[in-house]
């Protein structure tokens, strides 16, 4: 068996583990996917009539089209940080000291966080899209390349941000401190356009929204199921997307070479 079928398969076998304990223990998933979908309710049905007038909507459709897309890449940044806790929790129990005494590749335990945290990203996007067309949303322009193209996006994000989610379970001494570490996740859509324009913070704000990834990315998912212009957001995505990527699958494999337990 050659090193490439040895790392599929004990990556499968690691991917099939993570996705069981995920289905034994939902209530840390069901916990972080409440919060996108309490805010679509929040925002749609106490601030819509509002909050659309403020980005030059009629009604509250207006805005349930402009809140939906931020609100599906908060899904993600919220689902990682139980991939930062899952892994934390590997580290402190012992379990990872067992698996470096094993004959499995070295890698695939990473590999199998990383897939599962994907798979569990989507779904959870899924879901929470579900509850917005349940409530009004629809995307009546947006072409089957266009649907495809957002997929892509999505899986993407969700890619970039599990990585730096596993550094993060990685260097956290135990799940507290992990889900600790992983807040920004959360926080960084709040400060981006995923509830309001750029341009109606104050000017001192702006910056801090414009240049993190969340703005380019809700801008660039916006443009593609709404059809509004995307401009040079869609390369920073895929910079940003890239980046992240590499910079996270650096740092937790260092990391995890590294550590002596």
């Amino acid at each position: 068996m050659n090193t490439l079928t040895l790392a599929a398969r004990d990556s499968h076998t690691m991917l099939r583990r993570n996705l069981l304990h995920a289905r034994r223990y939902p209530s840390l998933t069901l916990n972080l996917l409440l919060t996108p979908i309490m805010l679509l309710l929040l925002f749609v049905y106490i601030f819509g009539d509002v909050m659309s007038a403020g980005i030059g909507g009629t009604n509250r459709s207006d805005y349930i089209a402009y809140i939906v897309p931020g609100l599906l890449l908060m899904t993600i940044g919220s689902t990682t940080i139980g991939t930062a806790v899952s892994v934390s929790n590997d580290m402190t129990e012992g379990i990872i000291a067992r698996f470096r005494t094993m004959a499995i590749h070295r890698g695939s335990v990473l590999v199998g966080h990383v897939i599962g945290s994907v798979l569990q990203c989507i779904t959870s996007v899924v879901l929470v899209g579900a509850v917005a067309v349940a409530i009004g949303f629809r995307s009546t322009n947006a072409t089957t390349l266009e649907w495809l193209a957002a997929f892509g996006l999505l899986v993407l994000f969700a890619t970039a941000f599990t990585w730096i989610a596993v550094g993060m379970g990685l260097i956290s001494p135990n799940a507290e401190a992990a889900s600790n570490n992983a807040l920004p996740m959360i926080l960084l859509p709040l400060l981006s356009s995923a509830f309001i324009p750029v341009d109606t913070m104050p000017g001192w704000f702006q910056p801090i929204a414009e240049y993190q990834p969340f703005t380019p990315a809700i801008e660039t998912l916006r443009g593609l199921l709404l059809g509004t212009r995307i401009g040079h957001n869609g390369w920073l995505t895929l910079t940003w997307c890239l980046g992240l990527t590499v910079l996270g699958y650096l740092w937790a494999t260092a990391k995890f070479n590294n550590d002596p337990k």
